[in-house]
């Protein structure tokens, strides 16, 4: 994790205890899927009493709205993301992305329940989106997030030596986007591979050892998910415009 700036922001989190949980960027380096950033994004509960200390911290980290929608209840339950720069001395021009649902993940009262809790020696605990959650967040319509979504898995995988719970191997077995990972696996675990084709059909292919059709296959699922997330974001997308054209142009303003 880049050090120091966005520990900062956790520690100020930590401390006007705000319900969050991190995402992004920063929660891929910790699961090993190293991606440089010096942003910081998170899901947050959209709860108003949370919502209200979610502002008294970026307050204090004298934070600035840089796009619409504001912070606001009914935007974030809507699937917006609302985005700001601090302006605190230790973090200045850092950026924080706030948002309180993801396309196709669950809700945050799950995903909580679901998260990995760091303890630091400097005694900062962080709450991290878990990491199968974490993937499914990166089903967008950008390239960079599904180039970490692939390393995500292959890096669980690899890690545990194609070893794990039932339930872990089905979950490699139905977001695996690795050709010949999948193939391996479904030597392996050859009847869990069977039971998982019904619902990823594609996984019939590594079940063949057929390496091409499974990486057409792949590509076309890819693709589907993309289109998903374009259309999801269209009329989140077209509310913005309409909300900017409302709202005279001025500059940004602090929480």
């Amino acid at each position: 994790m880049t050090p120091n700036p966005i520990l900062k922001v956790l520690s100020v989190l930590n401390k006007h205890k705000v319900k969050y949980l991190l995402i992004g960027g920063q929660a891929c380096i910790i699961y090993g899927a190293a991606e440089f950033s010096r942003d910081s994004d998170f899901i947050i509960l959209s709860a108003s009493d949370n919502l209200a200390r979610m502002r008294k911290a970026l307050k204090a980290m004298k934070a600035v709205l840089i796009y619409f929608p504001p912070l606001d209840k009914q935007y974030l339950e809507r699937g917006h993301a609302c985005h700001f720069r601090c302006g605190a001395k230790e973090i200045k021009d850092l950026r924080i992305d706030v948002m309180s649902k993801m396309r196709g993940c669950a809700e945050f009262d799950i995903l909580w329940r679901r998260r990995k809790r760091l303890s630091l020696k400097n005694g900062i605990t962080l709450n991290i989106i878990g990491l199968q959650d974490l993937v499914c967040s990166k089903k967008t319509q950008r390239d960079k997030d599904w180039l970490m979504l692939k390393r995500l898995v292959d890096n669980d995988i690899i890690s545990k030596k194609y070893r794990a719970a039932p339930g872990t191997i089905k979950w490699w077995l139905n977001e695996c986007r690795n050709a010949d990972i999948l193939i391996e696996l479904a030597n392996r675990y050859n009847k869990y591979a069977k039971e998982i084709a019904k619902t990823r059909p594609l996984i019939s292919f590594a079940v063949k050892e057929d390496g091409h059709k499974l990486s057409i296959k792949l590509n076309e699922e890819e693709r589907g998910e993309r289109e998903k997330d374009i259309a999801y974001w269209l009329p989140l997308k077209k509310e913005l415009e309409e909300l900017r054209h409302q709202i005279m142009p001025r500059k940004s303003t602090t929480i």
